[in-house]
């Protein structure tokens, strides 16, 4: 193993702590009573509960003058000051814990503990005066340095030779939350969008449940699944490209409502909004259609939106986008023929490839009706789609597992939710009849017959689980990577993954 100069003056520093008979990575417990954050946010002079306060964390900074030093203690809440005194953490005639630990051998980024009092600096810097410090944990690789300079315009700090080469953060991660503290609250609200969707679920007293990631038939969605297999049942399994038909099952089984946040698998490409692996909400309310599942997610929408950023208004770049509801609601051919002024609501598949060669999209051989209409409601209506926008009633060649519409031969009861260009939503009046829907998956096979990699495959026992009679059911799918995106400002999904997929790394 190659190490650079700096790794190898710590891997010294270790020794000579050791030697000190000083345990660098002590077993015992730490017992911590505030935060950086809670003291910064109450303090006041005199207060009886910030004159013995306990800490832990990375040493950011470490400003040694003689016998006594300043440096910055940063824990799971942000930085503070802290003030040592060789006399003070060494009473007595031994200096050995301030001379040789501190002066000489701590360096920035290893875990310390301290204890002491709160007190303001002359020049009003909140800082801890240290009476006690212990080291928790030696830090063996040097943390990038993150250098600030004071803007004489605005009187502000700005971080510049800064950690971030995009590749280097999503890689090392661990080193992006410690060095940029702007990326922890990415994932900070991204936890309160799901706390929040999942409470507003529970009051209305639908079940969270778990389905199989492993599963033996990919189905719920079209999409090209991972494969493995399985040694002792000596089968194939297919890592869950969508957790529908199980939680359909459920609603088979008599639950009124069901629901999953869980990780799905797609072998498919990867942009900056595509993940093979991504995280995935979906619900299904027993006797409700797709109407009133538009204002259910208009309704849990406008909360997340109010929890994460404390207003139904977010900004994306240069727009603002307001989640307060009714969004605006408009038919897949409506929108189709709004921006391209084509009408393809009775074309058949050779018309629909000859408007996709008028519009110059490119199409392939396997490609059904379905497919067609896809790639020119893409190409040509998505990036319009900035506010809100519920896109209805979809072709039915589209939508194997939705009910016909009501009222519309040959389309069916679907509404995707678009924003800022995407889709982060997907919902059905499910599809109950086990006759059209078998129909339906026959026809998914024909679509594979033909190339079609992502073509649906046919579930017998979910289609048994049918015949047992499923209620009238609204389902729901919702892009967790995707909302998160939006309610952070983020263009791209690798930022709000803490571990996004990326190739080998390079040795050498």
């Amino acid at each position: 193993m190659h190490l650079s100069e700096q790794e190898i003056i710590r891997r010294d520093n270790l020794d000579k702590i050791r030697d000190l008979g000083i345990d660098p990575y002590p077993a015992e417990l730490f017992e911590v009573t505030t935060h950086a954050r809670t003291i910064k946010e109450n303090f006041t002079e005199g207060d009886p509960v910030m004159q013995d306060v306990v800490l832990a964390g990375r040493l950011m900074m470490n400003r040694v003058m003689g016998k006594a030093s300043f440096g910055e203690l940063q824990d799971t809440t942000g930085r503070i000051q802290i003030y040592v005194s060789r006399d003070e953490i060494c009473p007595g005639e031994d200096k050995t814990l301030y001379n040789d630990v501190y002066k000489k051998l701590l360096d920035i980024g290893d875990y310390i503990g301290v204890r002491g009092f709160v007190f303001l600096t002359k020049t009003g810097e909140l800082t801890v005066h240290v009476k006690e410090l212990r080291l928790l944990s030696k830090s063996l690789r040097p943390l990038p340095v993150v250098k600030t300079r004071k803007n004489e315009a605005t009187g502000e700090d700005e971080v510049y030779d800064a950690f971030t080469d995009p590749e280097q953060r999503y890689r090392q991660r661990y080193v992006d939350l410690i060095v940029n503290p702007q990326v922890r609250q990415i994932f900070l609200k991204r936890s309160r969008i799901i706390t929040t969707m999942r409470a507003f679920f529970d009051a209305q007293g639908w079940l969270e449940v778990e389905t199989p990631i492993l599963q033996p038939v990919h189905g719920g969605a079209a999409a090209r699944p991972f494969k493995t297999h399985h040694n002792t049942l000596d089968m194939p399994l297919y890592l869950r490209i969508a957790n529908e038909l199980y939680l359909k099952r459920l609603i088979v089984g008599g639950y009124d409502g069901v629901y999953e946040f869980g990780k799905m698998f797609r072998n498919e490409g990867m942009d900056r909004t595509h993940n093979p692996e991504f995280t995935s909400m979906e619900i299904y309310v027993a006797y409700k259609d797709y109407h009133w599942m538009m204002e259910m997610v208009e309704t849990c929408l406008e909360q997340v939106a109010v929890a994460v950023n404390g207003n139904t208004v977010v900004q994306v770049g240069d727009k603002a986008i307001n989640f307060a509801g009714p969004y605006r609601r408009i038919s897949m051919y409506e929108a189709i023929e709004e921006y391209t002024g084509i009408d393809i609501s009775e074309m058949d598949e050779a018309q629909l490839r000859e408007v996709c060669k008028q519009l110059h999209i490119p199409v392939e051989a396997s490609m059904g009706k379905g497919k067609l209409i896809d790639e020119i409601f893409g190409e040509k209506v998505e990036d319009h789609l900035i506010q809100p926008t519920y896109i209805t009633d979809y072709p039915i060649e589209m939508t194997p597992l939705a009910k016909k519409h009501r009222s519309k031969d040959g389309l069916v009861e679907r509404f995707e939710l678009f924003v800022n260009g995407k889709e982060i939503a997907n919902a059905y009046t499910e599809l109950n009849d086990p006759i059209d829907q078998r129909a339906r998956f026959e026809e998914q096979l024909q679509l594979a017959a033909r190339g079609d990699e992502e073509a649906m495959a046919l579930d017998e026992d979910f289609l048994r689980a049918l015949e047992f009679g499923m209620p009238p059911t609204s389902g729901l799918g919702i892009g967790i990577d995707r909302l998160t995106m939006l309610m952070t400002d983020q263009h791209s999904i690798q930022e709000v993954l803490f571990f996004p997929q990326m190739r080998p790394e390079k040795q050498g």
